[in-house]
């Protein structure tokens, strides 16, 4: 008696989808990489993949890519910075503040990093120290952001009087501009 062969199909058809199909290789391609990146599929890092997606409001997944970034490139000023700059849009202040002040030890001169951490400390209610931190990243952006300079202000009058309320609330809003470069805008 001939047994059917029914059984079997199942263990065939998963040992066939194991195999390389060429014609998926196209799936694999992803669109050029912008001017002045590498051409290999390995040029795009974790900090890029994370910088779009907290552009797209995705900062967990962000911070994945940017822990993915450490491990590729080291816990280099960027790095750091990114790292911190996800914690403090996902609320996780403590966290934030420790990757901001590594950064800052990485680069001293990195102003975004100085500015973040100033958000940090707003948000903390340590106006003094906030007020210290964005005087920092004003003069070293040499006072082109207006975005520091409003932050600035606005931690210089919570210093003078912890009270004090502006007619509007404003929420800190973070925005990458350029490579591992970001601004802090303010919006009513």
């Amino acid at each position: 008696m001939l047994r059917p062969a029914l059984p079997v199909l199942p263990l065939l058809l998963a040992l066939a989808a194991c195999g390389e199909d060429p014609r998926l290789d196209a799936l694999n391609e992803g669109p050029p990489p912008p001017a002045g990146v590498e051409g290999s599929r390995d040029a795009v890092d974790g900090l890029i993949v994370g910088h779009r997606l907290m552009a797209a409001g995705e900062y967990e997944l962000a911070l994945k890519e940017y822990y993915r970034a450490a491990a590729d490139h080291g816990l280099s000023a960027d790095v750091l910075s990114a790292i911190g700059s996800a914690n403090l849009k996902l609320g996780r202040l403590g966290q934030a503040e420790r990757m901001l002040r590594r950064a800052i030890e990485e680069d001293e001169r990195f102003a975004a990093a100085w500015n973040n951490l100033g958000v940090v400390l707003m948000e903390q209610g340590e106006f003094g120290e906030a007020a210290r931190t964005f005087q920092t990243a004003f003069a070293l952006d040499s006072g082109e952001s207006v975005e520091i300079k409003e932050n600035l202000q606005l931690a210089l009058a919570k210093l003078e009087n912890p009270a004090y309320t502006s007619e509007q609330k404003y929420e800190f809003e973070l925005v990458r501009r350029g490579s591992g470069q970001y601004r802090i805008l303010t919006t009513p």
